[in-house]
């Protein structure tokens, strides 16, 4: 896969993120996540685990709001336990969630990244490695 293909498959990824995010909310690691994304034009209502009080807490905040989730952790050890521990406790309060879109751009980034909050500087190196300006 060249660069080309492969910024385009994320701003696709990032887009369909982007969709998603009027009905239902963002769990991610921390604050850096949040910036990262919205660097890359992800709008919409973000929740940080860590902070927030972990994975019980995340889903609870997304069961009273109503909505779905999207996990968006790390692609690392840790964020995989973290999104196990998440998807258990979205499930235990019968929460829908999609972990589908972290775990495509966890492949695609991954020969660059390990985690969320380093996606906009993955895109603005393919960016400039495709003669883009960002």
């Amino acid at each position: 896969m060249d660069d080309a293909e492969r910024l385009e498959q994320i701003q696709a990824l990032l887009d369909e993120l982007n969709d998603m995010s009027g009905t239902h909310i963002i769990l991610v690691e921390g604050l850096k996540d949040v910036a990262s994304l919205r660097h890359v034009g992800v709008d919409g209502e973000f929740f940080c685990v860590q902070s927030g009080g972990g994975p019980v807490k995340a889903a609870e905040h997304v069961w009273h709001s109503g909505k779905q989730a999207v996990i968006m952790t790390d692609w690392d050890r840790r964020g995989g336990t973290l999104a196990r521990a998440l998807r258990d406790n979205l499930s235990a309060l019968d929460v829908r969630y999609d972990d589908r879109i972290r775990g495509e751009l966890a492949v695609l980034c991954r020969p660059y990244v390990k985690d969320v909050e380093s996606v906009d500087a993955v895109v603005l190196l393919l960016q400039r490695s495709c003669g883009m300006s960002p």
